[in-house]
Parts: C-alpha cells; structure tokens; sequence
C-alpha cells in the first residue's frame, strides 16, 4: 500500500478497504448544475468523485451563497456529516457532468469493525483533509482583512483630502476673481498656503506609515540636550503663533544617545502638534526627562482637555483618533515605530485623566 504522505486519493489511501466498498456503493450521476445535496439535510453516507467536478458551498446570509471547496476525481466530499453523524453543513453542486460512488455510513461502518487498522487510516486521511480545509479558511481569513484595511486606508486618505483641497479650491476661485481686491487676494493664497502645508504634513504621515515595521536606522551619535535645543528653535516660533508655549521646567539633559535626527524630530513634532490642536490656541507644554543608567525617558505633558476614555486603549492603533476635524489617524502609530525603531518605548502615562492635560512618555537607550 502507498505510504500515507504521499497518497492523494482515497482509493490510494485505503485501497483494499476501499475496494470492498466501491462493490457495494452505489454509483450515482449528475448533470452540470443539479444539487447533489443540500445545506441541513440528514448525513447518511459521503461521495467519491469518479469524475467531474463538484463545488461545495455554503449560505452565509439569506442571499449570500459562498463557494469554498472544489472537488475533482479521486476526492471526496461529505464525510464531515459521516464522522460526527451531524446534517450537512454545506451544499454539493455538480459542477460539470459528474459520477460519484455513494459510500453508506451503514456499508463504511460495516467493513471498518472488523478492521481497526483501516478505521485509522481513514480518520487520518478525513483529519488531513480537513487541516487543508482549515489551511484554505485561514489565506481567506487573511486576504479579506487585508483588503479590509487597504479599504479603511483609501477611505481615511479621501475623506481627510477632501476639506482642504475644497479650501483650496474655493480660494484659488476668490483668488482668480475679477471684483477681488489685494487684500481679499493676500488672504486667499495665505488660505491656500496653509492648506498646502496641511496637506503635505498629512503625505508625510502616509508615507511614514507605509515605511513598514523594524526599519533599519541610520543613527548618529549626539548630545540629547544640544539637541533638543535645536528643535526647540525650530518649533518654538511656529507655537508661539498658535498661542502655545514650550517649557523646559528642568534643565535639558547633558547625555549622550544614538538617534536618526529626522525620524525622531518627526516624533517630536507629532507629539507637539497634537497637543497644540487639543488646546485650540491657548496652553502649554513641558518636557521632563529622567536619566537612567540604561535610557532617558521623556515626559511631554500639555494643558488641554486630555485623553477621552474611549481612545485610551487605543491611542497608538492605526486609524484610531477622536474629536478631530482632521488628520490621518496615524500620527500616534507612527510615533510607536519610530521610537522602538530607536530601541525604545512609549506609553500615555497613566496619571493622564481628561481635563488634567495629557502626558505621553518614551524611553531612548543611552549611548
């Protein structure tokens, strides 16, 4: 008898035993498209397939009807019914013209007690055909979800493009207006310009997104505190703007860490503009540090509203954002990459309690 790994049929697989039963079974033909049984229905025996091809599918609604096997010669179907003397949990269609044997459960059970041998053989074959089964559940599992998240994406970037490039649009119109006067002009493309920036921080973060996980860093040596005071000059001016000051209530630590100066800056900013549009133009924010042996950990607390208690479990899930009028929903995600691409950690920390200010605290290796 062939060895079981490398056996594809049943007739193969339990050949003597298999035999006897073809001499009882009954073989039984279906044109294209006829039911060979349907989904509910009694299991009182199962079908190898001589030939044709037969599709086994399943109702998973009352107009949804899913196809999830093909069967072809020397297979089987409807065993499942057999084994745990159950209804059908699917449907058999014929396919094309198709010839099947009809094994009993009485004529299989009568043979398999007086051979315990074949009665194992047969439950491994029935249990290998369901792991494939099983197998094929799962790819679909995984495709769905993944055309489920492409979806959710293309539907986060339209609706987060569609306000500003209405600005834009709205404004270049008043702009190119005949009656429109120079100041009616200067306000138009000031309007135009910031959705421009809008707009290409929101590309940033796509892209950033799409860099995927545990990237590989160019990192170079630096002094946190020479550091963090060039970022303070850069951002420092553009919040002040926005009513919003940057406070440093200890002096900036005198370490030395290993970092990507462009992937964390974009850390930075993120974590500071989110605060700036959670205080809508009056507030501040401070960082603290705490210097280990090992790492520096960073405190960024603010003075607005908080964290909402039904995004607190989710604040660094893509996609996840609450009471904004705009944004990707990915800043908070990307900052979790990029600080443990850096080696690190990040975390709301947990005194953080809605009309107290929200504070966010990562962790950076010490060179």
């Amino acid at each position: 008898m062939a060895d079981f790994e490398q056996t594809d049929t049943l007739g193969q697989f339990f050949a003597k035993e298999f035999h006897d039963l073809q001499r009882t079974a009954e073989i039984r033909s279906y044109a294209a498209g006829e039911e060979i049984f349907a989904q509910g229905e009694p299991g009182d025996g199962f079908f190898h397939v001589e030939e044709g091809e037969v599709e086994i599918a399943a109702k998973l609604g009352d107009d949804d009807r899913r196809v999830f096997a093909r069967v072809g010669p020397g297979e089987i179907f409807g065993e499942m019914a057999v084994l745990d003397d159950g209804p059908r949990s699917a449907s058999a269609i014929a396919a094309t013209p198709t010839r099947a044997y009809f094994i009993g459960r009485e004529e299989l059970f009568h043979i398999l007690k007086a051979n315990p041998e074949g009665m194992i053989r047969l439950l491994r074959y029935f249990s290998r055909r369901v792991r494939t089964t099983n197998q094929q559940y799962i790819d679909e599992v995984l495709q769905a979800e993944k055309l489920a998240v492409i979806g959710r994406f293309a539907r986060t970037i339209v609706h987060d493009f569609k306000n500003p490039l209405n600005i834009i649009g709205m404004s270049a119109e008043l702009a190119a207006s005949p009656k429109a006067g120079e100041t009616a002009r200067a306000k138009s493309l000031e309007r135009i310009n910031r959705q421009v920036v809008r707009l290409t921080g929101m590309l940033n973060e796509l892209l950033e997104f799409s860099r995927g996980q545990g990237q590989r860093l160019v990192l170079h040596e630096q002094n946190y505190g020479g550091w963090l005071n060039e970022l303070a000059a850069d951002i420092g001016p553009d919040l002040k703007d926005r009513g919003v000051h940057l406070e440093f209530p200890d002096p900036l630590p005198d370490v030395k860490v290993r970092i990507d100066p462009q992937r964390l800056g974009h850390l930075f900013y993120n974590l500071i503009n989110n605060a700036a549009d959670e205080m809508k133009g009056k507030g501040s924010i401070s960082l603290t540090f705490q210097v280990g042996a090992e790492e520096i950990t960073t405190r960024l607390r603010d003075t607005g509203p908080g964290i909402a208690p039904e995004i607190a479990s989710k604040l660094f899930e893509p996609f996840a954002t609450h009471g904004k009028a705009h944004g990707t929903g990915l800043g908070l995600s990307i900052c979790r990459r990029i600080v443990e691409d850096h080696g690190g950690r990040i975390w709301a920390d947990s005194d953080s309690e809605p009309g107290n200010g929200a504070c966010f605290a990562f962790t950076l290796p010490r060179a």
